[in-house]
């Protein structure tokens, strides 16, 4: 069999993508981790932001040397940045062979064939209804412990700087029946810990005869299949989460405490030119039913600095946000302009990279204290925890994350990757806490 080098670049659905793409070529590729072997090697690409497609065409270049040497080396581009740029890129890359968007993996083997034969290749394509539902991954960049399941693709919000409708296309939703086929087979092979993806799992809708699937409804089935089966998702749209997915979260304890609610900023004014449609208070409201129906649920974000028109008023009212909420981990970037978008067309990137830095630097500056206050609150607590593996930093201990999706170190002993221990903290850092098992 062929070797296939697979480099995943961007979000957690590009590694489920990533899998995806491993077991359509299964028939003739095997998985190596050594590039320099590779038959194929295959770029799983991001778009959200400049600085990660300037990535890529910087790892292009590097690839060329090992082209030279293996002529036969097939390279091809996936993903959202091939679904942008389409074949301009083929045009602009010579290392490059063939380009396949987010909805076109089937068709990679024809791809692979015509770049064989000399021609380049590409289908980018975007389907109204490709979920990829009936394809069982091959989980080659998982950790055996925590798997990852697409549950819906696409997006259909439209935030005026992001890229992602113009590169997933529309939204459309898995049966539920095959993500629980999925989750059964992760149960299986001894996972501890699913994540359902989607750009907005909360728009989750799959209906069938008149009977409809809810988001809050798939959550609970999958948390049913098993006690000893975590679960957790990602990415939440704070005009979309219901109470009922609170609930949901409250009621069942192998539910992980942890809800990624992207902001995006912190200001109405803001919110309303970033198409968030929703205002300051109404985000506020969701974050407070989340604080009161689950007093232990920790709460991560997304935030960008910089985005066209931001006053200093605006500006400070995103860190008086994160203030209020005092968010346990947050994303944060400066505004890049997204070809294609409407912020593009429609309004001016006049903020000064000086002073998006300075501001960025500022939101970290308060993130980390946020975190640093939101893990010195666990000192003395006790927290079930997922072993993941050794620590990077010691051979004596372990890491593993809490059910707020914290980082644990502690020793090591007898346990190993899979268990569930419990662990007493005793010391922390603003990105890790620090205890030892009870």
């Amino acid at each position: 069999m062929k070797k296939l080098f697979i480099e995943t670049y961007g979000c957690q659905m590009n590694v489920a993508d990533s899998e995806v793409v491993a077991s359509i070529l299964s028939n003739n590729y095997t998985i190596t981790d050594d590039e320099q072997s590779a038959d194929l090697i295959l770029i799983n690409t991001c778009s959200i932001r400049d600085n990660a497609e300037q990535r890529i065409h910087k790892r292009l270049r590097e690839l060329a040397a090992l082209k030279k040497r293996s002529p036969k080396l097939l390279v091809g581009l996936l993903g959202c940045m091939a679904e942008r740029l389409k074949k301009q890129i083929l045009d602009e890359e010579p290392t490059l062979d063939f380009v396949a968007g987010p909805d076109t993996y089937r068709s990679l083997p024809n791809l692979i064939e015509e770049a064989a034969a000399g021609e380049k290749a590409y289908n980018v394509l975007l389907s109204k209804t490709e979920t990829y539902d009936d394809i069982m991954p091959v989980r080659y960049a998982a950790n055996g412990v925590s798997g990852f399941i697409s549950i819906m693709r696409g997006c259909d919000n439209f935030c005026s700087y992001c890229v992602v409708p113009f590169t997933r296309g529309r939204e459309r939703s898995r049966s539920p029946k095959t993500i629980l086929d999925e989750a059964r087979q992760l149960l299986a092979d001894g996972y501890k810990e699913v994540t359902l993806l989607g750009q907005n799992v909360n728009s989750y809708h799959y209906e069938v005869d008149g009977n409809v699937t809810t988001f809050a409804q798939l959550m609970e089935q999958v948390a049913l299949l098993s006690p000893q089966l975590r679960v957790r998702f990602a990415t939440s749209h704070p005009k979309d989460i219901s109470e009922e997915l609170i609930r949901v979260i409250a009621k069942y304890p192998n539910v992980c405490k942890f809800v990624h609610l992207p902001v995006q900023a912190g200001s109405t004014s803001m919110l309303q030119r970033m198409n968030r449609v929703y205002t300051r208070e109404q985000y506020l409201e969701k974050i407070e039913t989340i604080k009161r129906l689950v007093p232990e649920c920790a709460i991560a974000t997304d935030i960008i600095a910089g985005f066209c028109g931001e006053t200093e008023e605006e500006h400070q009212a995103t860190l008086s946000l994160m203030r209020e909420v005092g968010y346990s981990y947050a994303y944060m970037f400066k505004y890049s302009l997204r070809e294609n978008t409407y912020a593009t067309t429609h309004f001016e990137d006049d903020i000064p990279e000086d002073l998006k830095t300075k501001r960025l630097e500022e939101i970290i500056a308060l993130q980390q204290q946020l975190s640093l206050e939101h893990n010195r609150r666990d000192i003395g607590k006790t927290f079930e925890v997922l072993v993941e593996g050794v620590s990077k930093r010691s051979e004596d201990q372990l890491f593993g994350r809490t059910s707020q999706n914290k980082v644990a170190v502690f020793p090591k002993k007898n346990y190993k990757k899979g268990d569930y221990v419990m662990v007493e903290i005793e010391s922390c850092t603003a990105a890790t806490l620090i205890g030892h098992t009870v």
